[in-house]
């Protein structure tokens, strides 16, 4: 007997059939393949995206749509195995799997985005869907929104949200713990101090940092990360039920 799913990719076309009638609400991930600290796997912003994505299904009665596993990762491509792509790629093909959703009747999308370099892209796609007024869109910017539900648990200031630092590891460590190597992890703060944080600025990342980490891996720990992603499902849902009307558990 097959095992009850979410994920689109694992259903049949007729239990797709019967559980589209359920739900007009599909959830989206998006990811990177990028470095992410000596200590932590490439592939960290997609996997994290993927779980909250299922987390939030199980409580929303979602359905998780095809998933976006690479996106505009250039700024980090000084490390190798980073893999980039462009905006216009990244876009049209993102606005294909909308459109194919659309058909088949969903009107509420939430995009679980795990990479800082696809916001303004997936912010792209959502406003081009608002000339539509049947459809809603959203977007989880995972790693600012976990950053928004971090009071009482971290310890490290201004860097415990850096790349691959304390924040980001705990999750890591309570999602996927099997895929930490903490032995390996590598405390550091950028290379230089950034005298005007209130500009916008184009750098590479190898410019702040030698092990694609910015903070303090030391400070992290599985229990931080349950914290952290606990408060962002409950948060999400509470988006969900009260600003889309879905019933959750």
């Amino acid at each position: 007997m097959a095992v009850a799913t979410n994920r689109m990719k694992e259903m049949s076309w007729t239990t797709f059939q019967e559980r589209k009638k359920q739900t007009d609400l599909v959830i989206i991930p998006t990811g990177a393949c990028e470095v992410y600290g000596p200590h932590l796997p490439m592939g960290s912003d997609m996997l994290v995206a993927s779980k909250l994505a299922e987390l939030v299904a199980d409580r929303v009665h979602a359905i998780i749509g095809p998933a976006l596993e690479v996106g505009d990762s250039s700024a980090l491509d000084d490390f190798p195995g980073t893999i980039t792509i462009t905006p216009d790629s990244f876009k049209g093909y993102l606005k294909d799997v909308v459109d194919s959703l659309v058909k088949w009747g969903f009107t509420n999308f939430l995009f679980i985005n795990g990479h800082a370099g696809n916001v303004a892209m997936v912010n792209h796609v959502s406003q081009t869907l608002r000339e539509r007024p049947e459809l809603r869109c959203a977007q989880i910017d995972c790693w600012r929104f976990i950053k928004a539900q971090d009071q009482g648990i971290v310890e490290s200031g201004e860097v415990a949200h850096g790349h691959a630092g304390e924040a980001g590891t705990s999750v890591l460590l309570y999602l996927y713990p099997e895929l930490v190597d903490l032995v390996q992890a590598v405390d550091e703060v950028p290379k230089q101090k950034d005298s005007f944080p209130d500009v916008i600025k184009y750098a590479r990342y190898g410019t702040k940092s030698e092990w694609g980490t910015i903070g303090y891996p030391s400070l992290a720990s599985r229990e931080k990360g349950e914290a952290l992603i606990q408060r962002s499902v409950d948060r999400i849902s509470l988006f969900l039920h009260e600003t889309w009307n879905v019933s959750y558990k």
